[in-house]
């Protein structure tokens, strides 16, 4: 196969960025080169001279090279439930979510919905999600078999849900267990689908279904797992109410073994000091869903507290309670909402959020998040110039820092010049945005 170079400006975190001066955080070539082969970067460098003369070469000067976004909370069956008017999290799954996911027990809805869901996600930029199926195996199916056309690494699983929802989206629990680990055998490490344990949070899971998801944890140790953790107050009150003997909402995890380096906690935003420090020592992934917290009032996340304490943090849509597909979109929110807290969330961390950070926080980063020999294809090209204010703000940016500042800022899906999966190029392969 002919080797393909992608020539632009180059830019690839190898570190979280300490400051705003923190060049040794990241790689940035102003003239770069990413060699392509097979689906694999096999080269990144200065343009001149980097790459075999056959080479095809796609010159996107002056554009942005980066390696691919990363979403570490979705919810693929709420595509159409986003942008619902509801005054909080119980009210708004009760009104509208658990409406919409029932029609997931339909093969033909669920693998429309996983098309054009995988749409969205490329026309934004982003290559790879950690993400909430339905409770019906079918939505499981259709997500990963429509991942695999496109040949995206995607994370995902059934929720488990047996009580406190619609009887139609309710399991049992040795029907979670047993639809999950099917649903693990059939899909798990198959190409480049990676299986997500998903008992969507306590209040929907009897300590019944708590102790088959714990067995499964246990079975299958390689898989991730993903539920949520004080989004709402009402939500806490009621996860204590139905675990009166547990500590605390984080402590119903721990009393199931559920947390650990590849658990990813939905939400974070009400912790107790015993919270916070259960999730750093176990090395849980604490989410912070900007858009989603906003839209639905939950509250807003304590970066700093979380970070000084030593907890990895990741950064995610939450897409359908979150109101954009685009990770510019959401760390623009996520800005504000560390503004709100008095705190800071420069570019360059953004950035590294979106890329690099997020890839560690999926214990993913030897494979994803960075460009450099050995890693997937999975970039997008990014146009600060994108819009005509964007065009008239860059007169006057200077810096990188700027820059990025920028896309963050005023970038959405117009500002994704290309979306590459394993090297592919995929966005421009899309219909048009209103079909």
């Amino acid at each position: 196969m002919t080797r393909k170079v992608l020539r632009g400006r180059v830019l690839s975190f190898v570190e979280e960025p300490k400051t705003l001066d923190d060049t040794s955080s990241y790689r940035f070539i102003e003239d770069g080169a990413v060699e392509i082969e097979d689906g694999t970067i096999v080269r990144v460098g200065p343009f001149e001279g980097s790459h075999d003369a056959g080479a095809q070469v796609i010159d996107h000067r002056p554009h942005l090279i980066l390696p691919g976004f990363i979403d570490p909370h979705i919810h693929y069956p709420q595509m159409q439930v986003i942008g619902s008017y509801a005054a909080a999290l119980l009210e708004w799954l009760n009104t509208y979510t658990f409406v919409e996911e029932q029609k997931f027990g339909d093969e033909t809805h669920a693998a429309r919905i996983a098309s054009r869901f995988f749409d969205e996600l490329i026309r934004h930029g982003t290559t790879t999600a950690a993400t909430y199926c339905s409770v019906h195996p079918q939505s499981v199916d259709a997500f990963f078999t429509e991942a695999a056309k496109r040949d995206m690494l995607m994370i995902a699983g059934k929720v488990m849900m047996d009580r406190n929802a619609p009887q139609a989206l309710l399991d049992t629990a040795q029907s979670g267990y047993d639809e999950t680990k099917a649903g693990i055998e059939k899909w798990h490490g198959k190409g480049r689908a990676l299986y997500a344990i998903t008992p969507r949070f306590a209040i929907t899971s009897t300590p019944e279904q708590m102790e088959m998801a714990e067995a499964l944890a246990l079975e299958f140790p390689d898989c991730h797992i993903q539920t949520h953790v004080s989004e709402n107050l009402a939500e806490i009150e009621l996860a204590r109410a139905l675990y009166p003997t547990l500590m605390d909402y984080v402590g119903i995890y721990e009393r199931y073994r559920l947390l650990g380096p590849k658990t990813l906690l939905g939400h974070c935003i009400h912790l107790s000091h015993r919270e916070v420090e259960l999730v750093s020592e176990t090395r849980s992934v604490a989410v912070f869903c900007p858009t989603s917290n906003l839209f639905i009032g939950s509250g807003l996340f304590d970066y700093e507290r979380l970070h000084q304490r030593g907890a990895r943090i990741a950064v995610a849509t939450d897409v359908g309670g979150g109101s954009s597909y685009s990770m510019l979109r959401t760390l623009d929110e996520g800005y504000k909402v560390l503004q709100l807290r008095g705190q800071r969330l420069n570019p360059l961390r953004s950035f590294y959020h979106m890329t690099l950070g997020n890839a560690r926080a999926l214990s993913l980063d030897d494979t994803i998040g960075l460009l450099a020999p050995g890693a997937a294809a999975d970039i997008v090209v990014l146009n600060a110039r994108a819009t005509p204010q964007m065009a008239l703000r860059m007169e006057t940016v200077s810096t990188l820092a700027g820059e990025l500042f920028l896309l963050q800022t005023c970038g959405d899906d117009r500002a994704v010049v290309e979306t590459y999966v394993a090297g592919t190029a995929l966005k421009s392969q899309l219909p048009p945005a209103n079909i």
